[in-house]
């Protein structure tokens, strides 16, 4: 009943945002995209951070709401503003049907999300309850983005893996841009370079080359080896039975200092077919390792033309004027002034200094 409630209060509540919007005479500060703008990035992997804090905050609003997750992404989305001080924020949210192109390579890929509550308390009845919340909710954080200085993207049939993966290529080329994505999500590390990091929240641990190094004792150009050998169970990708970080290494010890190919791996375990079970069972699922390193290829984003131009448009689009009155107006119907105590804080030394680039 919270959810369904949820729900009631959240039409009601976009009806009330709409007239708003159109009463509202709106103070604005609207950045034509320049160099500024990309000269250090933030890109969020929106679902990651929201579910992330949906899991974790158990809170309702004065109407009865849940809005954990809701207010807790709010919350990370200034701590991250504030941690990172970026000149130009991006928000990336996976589109409908996203995992359809890796599902052409693996049908079981993500079959076991969904499935099950990420929640333990009362607020909800049952699955779907829960599945309800999370959409209103989501849908309601994408309102916020109507008022903040920050670019939102999202593509149907593409992940954020990917299009975040497209930007953090091109932002330094182009521009010269300092990147910095945030995720849990440590299929990014493939990604990491002088240019760009990953921010975990979970361990609030900046990645790069030699940060990948020194945890998984690899080079950090073989991290897409090392997932594919291992697998991800989080996707339902298998790795290789009987092979384990140390194994992987006492097998393949060039995996540490150079950078390696599949075809490298291959061909290392064709010569000392004798030494190890474990080659035997790389060779016999060649192919299978084949797609599974297509399907978390990040340096390769699977993109088809429609969808890099999107990403294209986004990267040239002005930058989203702050809309402090509507913000603040938001704040007051979501009840979320409990949790985020100090509205003055995060219009002044948040979202205003981000829209002036300062």
């Amino acid at each position: 009943m919270p959810c369904r409630g949820f729900f009631r209060i959240f039409i009601v509540m976009t009806v009330d945002y709409k007239a708003l919007l159109s009463n509202i005479k709106q103070e604005e500060i609207t950045i034509p995209v320049d160099e500024n703008f990309h000269s250090r990035v933030l890109i969020i992997d929106a679902l990651n951070l929201f579910f992330r804090n949906f899991a974790t905050i158990n809170m309702i609003n004065s109407d009865g709401a849940h809005i954990g997750g809701l207010a807790g992404s709010i919350r990370s989305l200034g701590s991250l503003i504030q941690l990172t001080q970026p000149t130009g924020v991006y928000v990336i949210f996976d589109g409908v049907g996203s995992s359809t192109n890796r599902k052409n390579l693996l049908p079981e890929y993500k079959s076991n999300r969904g499935i099950t509550r990420i929640t333990n308390w009362d607020a909800f009845d049952d699955l779907d309850d829960e599945n309800d919340a999370k959409v209103g909710q989501i849908t309601r954080f994408i309102h916020y983005f109507q008022c903040l200085p920050i670019k939102v993207g999202m593509i149907d049939k593409a992940e954020a893996d990917d299009m975040i993966a497209y930007m953090a290529k091109e932002l330094p080329e182009r521009f010269d841009s300092q990147v910095i994505m945030v995720s849990s999500d440590k299929d990014y590390l493939q990604l990491v370079s002088d240019r760009v990091t990953l921010y975990r929240p979970i361990t609030k641990v900046f990645y790069g080359p030699k940060d990948v190094q020194k945890e998984f004792m690899i080079h950090p150009d073989n991290f897409i080896i090392y997932k594919t050998m291992l697998g991800d169970q989080s996707d339902k990708i298998e790795g290789i039975k009987g092979l384990g970080p140390k194994t992987l290494l006492k097998l393949f010890p060039d995996i540490m200092t150079v950078p390696m190919t599949l075809e490298d791996i291959f061909q290392h375990s064709e010569d000392n077919l004798s030494k190890h079970k474990v080659y035997a069972q790389i060779l016999f699922r060649r192919q299978n390792l084949e797609n599974h390193y297509k399907l978390m290829d990040l340096k390769n984003p699977i993109l088809d033309d429609r969808q890099i131009a999107y990403i294209e448009g986004l990267l040239k689009e002005e930058n989203n004027g702050f809309h402090k009155k509507q913000f603040l107006e938001l704040y007051e119907l979501d009840g979320i002034g409990h949790f985020l105590k100090d509205p003055n804080f995060w219009v002044t030394d948040i979202f205003y200094k981000l829209a002036k680039h300062k």
